[in-house]
């Protein structure tokens, strides 16, 4: 028996257990890049749209740093730029899916029941890279084809599919050494995360400040972008790719040999004997378990918000240059003053982004059932709708607290260049409207964060029905200026506490279950 021995099996395991998820995720990534080149070729039919766009929008700094660096001035350019964050939502889901499939396993025990049959130490490993990798390159192939599709070249159609699925395919691998390093899913997760955000900021920082773009190429995400679609591709750019891969995933094989299960190979800190007094009540040790993942997000919104604060000030020149632009944003946003308009916008995904940090904390109370977490806190005193109330209230309090720091630092960065504090007030305000619609959605789960909140913002722009988009609760979410009403946060607040209540009842009435 070999160190693959079972890998064919755990192949088929794993597709079984991922037959809905993985599916969704690679038609919706798959199919983004052609709904995005539709509605560019609407909004800039002619050569010379699209050239006006590229000297002002596409090179605009703050677009640099978010998107990256626009290399052909036509279609194709514009679609590719703007549809640079999808390598990085393909990268955070491949490298989740890994931890999912390896340490998340380990951590709930049935990879200690796989281990008692036929199967090679490094065969789990290989099984969920081979998955992820292979999903994250169909992602790439639907790309490809769907660009294709729209009369772009096929050859930049193919190198911007290549870079979607190599963003996936090195992140893939970045997870897997992680989970050989770290104790646990968690700290795998947090390994990876950081490995991406670092990743992240190093691509925006060789993008947006001069004389930095050779930092571009201390970065996967950089390397990728520097394929060039449609203008002149570098395609040994996938070549450097594709061996860090190889070598990420042959280091991480390495490793899974030399250390013990449910063990990592970075040493962990012990921790006292006794819990301080602080850590005595399920409030404290649920702030204590969310404690670093909410510092995280905190940090990450504080940063997004200043970057979309920092672009304010731009975008009445942006639009008045662009009418058409002008549209769209009016259709996002409403039509009170574009300025609230664009606020309002940017405002709404970082709501669809808090979403995020709502679900995963709330499925943490699921994380601490399955881990056997949850059994000796039950023998305490503790009740068990005490301890899910302190989980839920970590969620609704996070979600508010990083929307009000993406909201702070938007506001004082856009009233610093605008001059007032009261244009810092208005934007906290905007993203402090966000909050109910980030609660319901926290609280019925992540089949709605990751699909309606979607069609809402897509859809606003492509004038889809509205019925459709009254689904998404971020569509009652009301606008600044002279109509704003406080009814609908009512009724979205209420709506949220009626939904977790029950949740709660549901929970407080069936059988706790273990593993």
């Amino acid at each position: 028996m070999n160190a693959l021995t079972g890998t064919a099996g755990l192949i088929r395991l794993i597709l079984r257990r991922d037959r809905f998820l993985l599916p969704l995720w690679i038609l919706w990534l798959g199919a983004i890049p052609a709904g995005f080149t539709s509605a560019t070729a609407e909004l800039y039919p002619t050569a010379a749209d699209q050239g006006k766009y590229a000297a002002t929008i596409g090179a605009n700094p703050t677009f640099l740093a978010l998107y990256g660096p626009m290399y052909d001035p036509g279609l194709g350019g514009i679609v590719v730029q703007r549809a640079s964050l999808i390598a990085v939502v393909i990268a955070l889901i491949a490298a989740l899916t890994v931890i999912r499939h390896t340490r998340a396993e380990e951590e709930a025990g049935r990879r200690e029941l796989l281990g008692a049959t036929r199967m090679g130490r490094a065969a789990p490993l290989a099984a969920a890279l081979a998955v992820t990798m292979t999903a994250c390159v169909v992602v790439g192939a639907l790309a490809a084809a769907g660009m294709a599709s729209q009369d772009l070249p096929a050859a930049g159609s193919i190198a911007f599919g290549l870079q979607l699925a190599l963003a996936g395919v090195v992140f893939a691998a970045v997870a897997g050494l992680a989970a050989q390093l770290t104790i646990g899913a968690a700290a795998a997760r947090g390994l990876s995360l950081a490995v991406l955000g670092a990743a992240f900021v190093v691509r925006m920082a060789a993008d947006s400040a001069d004389g930095l773009t050779w930092l571009g190429w201390a970065s996967p995400l950089g390397w990728v972008q520097r394929s060039r679609p449609y203008e002149a591709e570098r395609w040994w750019t996938f070549a450097l790719g594709a061996a860090l891969a190889l070598a990420l995933a042959w280091a991480a094989a390495r490793m899974t040999a030399r250390r013990d299960l449910g063990a990592g190979l970075l040493p962990d800190r012990l921790g006292p004997a006794d819990a301080s007094r602080g850590l005595r009540g399920p409030f404290s040790l649920a702030w204590r378990l969310h404690r670093r993942s909410l510092a995280g997000w905190l940090a990450g919104f504080a940063a997004l918000g200043a970057v979309y604060g920092g672009f304010g000030g731009s975008v009445g020149d942006l639009i008045a240059d662009n009418p058409e632009l002008g549209d769209v944003f009016a259709r996002l946003g409403g039509e009170a003053g574009l300025i609230d308009a664009y606020f309002s916008s940017a405002m709404g995904i970082m709501g669809l982004i808090a979403c995020g940090y709502a679900v995963s904390a709330t499925l943490r109370l699921r994380a601490e059932e399955s881990s056997l977490h949850l059994e000796p806190v039950m023998a305490t005193p503790t009740g068990r709708l005490r301890w899910a109330a302190a989980h839920l209230t970590m969620a609704a309090a996070g979600s508010a607290a990083i929307l009000a720091a993406g909201g702070l630092a938007a506001g004082l960065v856009h009233g610093l260049s605008a001059g007032g504090s009261g244009e810092s007030v208005r934007v906290l305000g905007i993203a402090l409207a966000q909050i109910p619609a980030v609660w319901v959605l926290g609280s019925v789960g992540t089949i709605l964060f990751g699909a309606l909140p979607l069609l809402m913002l897509v859809g606003a722009a492509l004038d889809l029905d509205p019925v459709l988009l009254d689904l998404s609760p971020f569509a009652h979410v009301p606008k600044l200026g002279a109509g704003f009403t406080a009814a609908p946060l009512t009724t979205l607040t209420a709506a949220a506490f009626v939904l977790t209540a029950v949740g709660l009842a549901a929970f407080r009435r069936r059988d706790l279950s273990f593993g």
